[in-house]
């Protein structure tokens, strides 16, 4: 028996698995918050999509065919603002990020359309989905295996040297924790994952965990795409944010903005060097191996938070828009202190 997860569901679960349960399982909406960054990030994105799409492989030609597509998103684009004012400058930041994409990071689209030449696929997204399949226990010990493909969606791949790259556009880098400031898993990154699933510890990185299980389904995924494709080389996964607006200066006197953009390589966050020794890949057991335990848990619908309740109410519930409807919230909050 085979069964689907997107990452997106196992991060929810890492932060509140009863959370997961209301939002992928009964399949309960949140609340609206009016300005949505993943919406601005989603117009963006398609934007710089279509200029690929299109062929295009330098700073102007990607610049100009981005931003007309932005144009002709954003006049169908109903998001409300207090005044036309507000939504000009919205779209004038959004412009800027083009803008900054474009000059710097010129040899993204130059090594799309390298590798398009190469190949007869469409390595193109947003949403391009890339897959990987976890095997988990069953609640019935004595039942097969369930074949549980988890997937993550990038937005394009493209060819850096002898790299395969994937790349991801996100709000911000925010949620990767101690993620932006380590450059390899040994160390700190390591303790703070290990520690994340340690009963006797009160570290809670449902952010870092999440992104490191992120990579693994991602790189796996890409490692299958260029297997099936018959190419070479390592595979990497790359992070962009595109609506991090303490990367914004704006000139409000002129009316203009400029942005700044650094993309996060979690490659080698994730990989591990024992790992790696042994399969030349980029992999990680302990990784791996935490993301085939919380699948499995999902999988037989143990949705409970258990002994991380105390570090998800503190963390989580402040800000859940599912906390009336939870059952250990309610209790927690109309218990007797007698």
């Amino acid at each position: 028996m085979t069964e689907r997860l997107s990452i997106e569901g196992v991060q929810t679960a890492l932060s509140c698995p009863r959370k997961y349960e209301f939002a992928h399982v009964d399949g309960l909406e949140p609340d609206a918050d009016g300005h949505d960054a993943a919406t601005h990030v989603d117009l963006l994105g398609r934007s710089i999509c279509a200029a690929l799409w299109r062929g295009e492989s330098d700073t102007d030609g990607v610049l100009e065919v981005a931003t007309d597509r932005l144009a002709s998103l954003w006049a169908d684009h109903d998001e409300r603002y207090h005044s036309l004012a507000q939504r000009e400058h919205e779209r004038t930041v959004l412009e800027a990020t083009l803008r900054a994409y474009a000059e710097e990071f010129p040899s993204h689209a130059a090594g799309y359309q390298r590798l398009a030449a190469d190949v007869d696929s469409d390595l193109l997204g947003p949403d391009l989905r890339l897959s990987r399949s976890v095997s988990v226990e069953n609640a019935d010990e004595s039942a097969d295996e369930t074949s549980v493909h988890v997937d993550a969606t990038v937005d394009y791949v493209f060819r850096e040297g002898p790299s395969l790259v994937a790349v991801k556009f996100v709000p911000t880098l925010s949620s990767l924790g101690l993620l932006r400031y380590r450059s390899e898993w040994s160390g700190d990154v390591e303790t703070q994952f290990r520690d994340h699933f340690d009963s006797d510890s009160d570290t809670f990185e449902p952010g870092l965990v999440g992104a490191l299980f992120e990579t693994s389904v991602v790189l796996a995924g890409l490692r299958d795409t260029r297997d099936r494709l018959g190419l070479e080389g390592r595979c990497r996964y790359v992070q962009l944010p595109l609506a991090d607006r303490s990367q914004t200066a704006v000139n409000w006197i002129r009316g203009t903005a400029e942005m700044g953009l650094e993309a996060c390589d979690l490659t080698d966050r994730y990989v591990d060097e024992i790992s790696y020794a042994m399969s030349h890949e980029h992999r990680n057991e302990t990784v791996d191996s935490q993301l085939a335990g919380v699948v499995g848990r999902l999988i037989r619908g143990e949705y409970a938070p258990g002994d991380r309740w105390t570090q998800i109410a503190d963390a989580v519930c402040p800000r859940c828009d599912y906390a009336v409807c939870c059952p250990e919230y309610v209790a927690d909050e109309v218990r007797f202190d007698g």
